[in-house]
Order: C-alpha cells, then structure tokens, then sequence
C-alpha cells in the first residue's frame, strides 16, 4: 500500500507539473506588458493550486485516516480531476500557438519571411493595435478551460442536491380498475456514504412525501460500500413511507463488493445482513427474488423485486425472476423492480413478456449532460442504451431513475438528481 501511495505522489507530482509548467509558459507571454507587481500576483496564484495538490497527495500518504475520509476522498480528488481536466482543455491552444512559432522562426531563419526589424524599416507592418495570434490563443485557451471548471465547480455546490421532480403516465392495458390512477414514486441510487448536507437530503426526501404516493418503489444503491453509511441518515429516510407499502431492492453497490480490506468473508456478509436490517428498519419492503401481490377489493397486481443483474463488466448476476414471480400467473399486471437497466434488454424483454414495467436506476445520467425539452444527451449513452427517462418496445416498458444521490464526482451537471411520480391509468 505504501508503495502504491508512493506512486501515486510522484505521479500527481510528474502530471501536475507537466501541465503547469506549460500552461505557465502561455501565461508569461500574456503578461509580458504587465508590471512586476501584477506578474507577482499572478505567478504566486498560479503555482500555489498545484503546491496544494501536491501537499494533498503527501498528506494523504502519511495521514492513513484520510484514505477513508468522505471529504478529502471526494472533494479533494474531484477538485484535483476539475482542475486539470480544465486545463489539458486548454493545453491545445497553446501547442497551435507553439507550433505557429516554431514555424515562423523556421521560415525567417531560411529567409522566406523578412523579421519584423527588416519589415518596420520598410514600412510593412500593418494593424500594430490588433491583438497578436499568440496572445487571442492563449487567451481563447484559458477561457475555454475555464468552461468546464465553473459549469463543475457549480455541479458540486448547487447540482448535486437539486432534486428534481418527473411526472410519467403509464398506460396499461390490463390494469385493473381499483388500480386506475395509482400513484408511485420511484427513487434510486441513494448512496448515503457521499452526502454531507443533511438539510439538503431532507429536504429531497420532503419532496417525496410531499406527493402523498399510494406506492413508493426503491430501487437499490442505498450505500456506497457499507451498512453503516446509511445509518446517519435513518431518520430521515424513516420518513419515507406510502399507504400500500415502500418495496426495495439491492443495487451493485449493496453487495460491498467494492471493498477489498473485509476482515474475512463473514465480515463481508455481516455487512449485507446489517444493510438488509436498516431496510427492514425503516419499515421497507426488500425484494431478494420475491413478489407481492397487491390486492383491492379482490383486484389484483403484481410486484417482482429482483436483486443485481447487469451484463456490464463484473456486474453481479443474481437477479432470479424466474424464482421471484412463481406462484403469481395469474395476477394481470406485473411490475420489476430491477437495479441495473441491460437487464431488461438482456433478459426481461427476451424470456419475460408478461413483465409490463420495468423500474431501474444505476446509471444516475453519468451525472453530467444536457436535457433540453425532448432533447437529452450524456456520456451514459454510450455504455447503456437505456440511461434516462421512459423506454418502450413492444407492449412493456422500462424507466431509468436519473438517481436520488451521487458518486465519484460529488455534484451534478445537466443531469439533476431525480424523484419520479408515476401515475397507472387504465387504457
């Protein structure tokens, strides 16, 4: 491990001031008129972001407590990745500029172009006012870096608590009358090990309880890695309920797959067990290749909750619908409550057709995007081709939940976080 964290110091060393040191090159240029007290100023701003990172990463290596920490973990790696993925945007711009230079020295050292001296002396400089190429380049560059960086920066501080609500109507032709105008809410990808604003979250979870669903659906990721991340935030999720029941499932996340110190593998079970309990806890109803049948006035519907099943990377497989749904044949409308999307294409739409509604998270919209009236693109799109909103092939259905909560990158861009209203209307 300490060497692992050696490696990363000298890496984040070698890659910052690789950027930095070119990046200060195309800076000296646009101050070249400047006077020493301003040239101070700015090379003291400059050179003090990557000294912070760099005394980061060395804390990080003698300081074991912050490998776990919430706040360094995500915000110092996220302004570290803003930072310079900012910056290597506007890195391009300098090397045209540098590759314009390299070649009109090289074409007035062969004497194909006369040098500006030569050119005063005759009178062929035209446009002195004008800016010159290198400066409008150097300028552009920094500018165009700097895009990224505020829409980013702000993600962090406003989009990753700026719940959403979506309203969807789904029509089904089988519904049953007492089912007509059932109202659902649909939350996902809670992930309660990266929140740090308590109000905020609370006030998500108002807005659920604000639309008096008859029907809440939760569909998995309730922690990063473990159990006890949600345990912070229990008494606000215990305010989640709904007349017929909150139903739940598992997400990839659940499982604490993506812990590699577990003690021993009873330890790593504990910890799903424990998780298991806060849902049982909070009074909601989790779904391990199960069903439930919802009945009105002798009127029925079906739930099938499945556990993690996705057909990307090492995804776990242990969605069962086949187990989940026995005994259930004859209920006239079903409805899948599955973590991970490519599984509908995968498996539902191919060996269950009687499934009507698919509900999913996972993805979370990668988080940033553009949604624009029926306009919608993210990165997410090209690894899942269901990643946001309502799908439909043939008669079923399937919604992507853009997630209630994030990962990674502790904010939003684009892709707010999401509270779906779905209201079942008989066709």
């Amino acid at each position: 491990m300490i060497a692992f964290k050696l490696r990363l110091l000298f890496g984040t060393i070698a890659f910052v001031m690789a950027i930095d040191g070119y990046l200060w090159q195309g800076i000296k240029r646009l101050l070249k008129d400047a006077t020493a007290t301003r040239k101070h100023r700015v090379k003291l701003i400059f050179w003090s972001v990557p000294a912070i990172f760099i005394l980061g990463s060395l804390l990080y290596i003698l300081i074991p407590a912050l490998e776990v920490n919430k706040l360094f973990r995500n915000y110092y790696m996220a302004l570290l990745v803003i930072t310079y993925l900012s910056k290597s945007i506007a890195l391009p711009f300098l090397f045209i500029d540098d590759i314009k230079r390299f070649f009109h020295w090289l074409l007035l050292r062969t004497g194909v172009i006369k040098s500006k001296l030569h050119a005063v002396s005759e009178g062929q400089v035209p446009g002195e006012n004008k800016i010159s190429r290198s400066k409008f380049l150097t300028q552009a560059g920094i500018i165009t870096g700097g895009v990224p960086f505020i829409m980013l920066t702000k993600g962090i501080v406003k989009g990753a608590y700026d719940y959403k609500l979506r309203r969807e109507t789904l029509v089904l032709p089988h519904l049953p009358e007492r089912f007509d105008g059932l109202k659902i809410i649909q939350i996902s990808d809670i992930h309660s090990g990266s929140f740090f604003d308590k109000d905020a979250v609370k006030l998500g979870i108002d807005m659920i309880i604000q639309q008096k669903a008859d029907l809440i659906f939760f569909t998995g990721d309730m922690v990063n890695n473990v159990a006890s991340e949600a345990v912070e935030y229990m008494d606000i999720f215990s305010h989640i309920k709904a007349p017929m029941g909150v139903y739940s499932t598992l997400g990839n996340h659940d499982y604490g797959d993506y812990v590699t110190s577990w003690e021993s593998p009873e330890a790593k079970k504990k910890n799903l067990d424990d998780l298991c309990t806060i849902h049982k806890d909070l009074g909601w109803r989790l779904m391990r290749n199960e069903h439930e049948t919802l009945s009105v006035h002798g009127q029925k519907i079906g739930l099938i909750g499945v556990e993690n099943w996705g057909d990307r990377g090492r995804f776990q497989r242990l969605g069962d619908i086949d187990k989940a749904q026995q005994g259930m044949e004859d209920v006239p409308v079903k409805l899948l409550l599955s973590h991970d999307p490519s599984h509908w294409d995968a498996v539902v739409r191919k060996e269950h057709k009687d499934i009507d509604v698919m509900f999913a998270g996972h993805t979370h919209g990668m988080q940033f995007g553009i949604e624009i009236g029926g306009f919608k693109w993210s990165p997410s799109q090209y690894m899942y081709k269901q990643w946001a909103g309502l799908y439909e092939e043939g008669k079923q259905r399937l919604y992507v939940n853009r997630g209630f909560g994030f990962i990674g990158y502790p904010g939003r861009v684009g892709i707010l976080p999401e509270i779906t209203l779905f209201t079942l209307k008989k066709a």
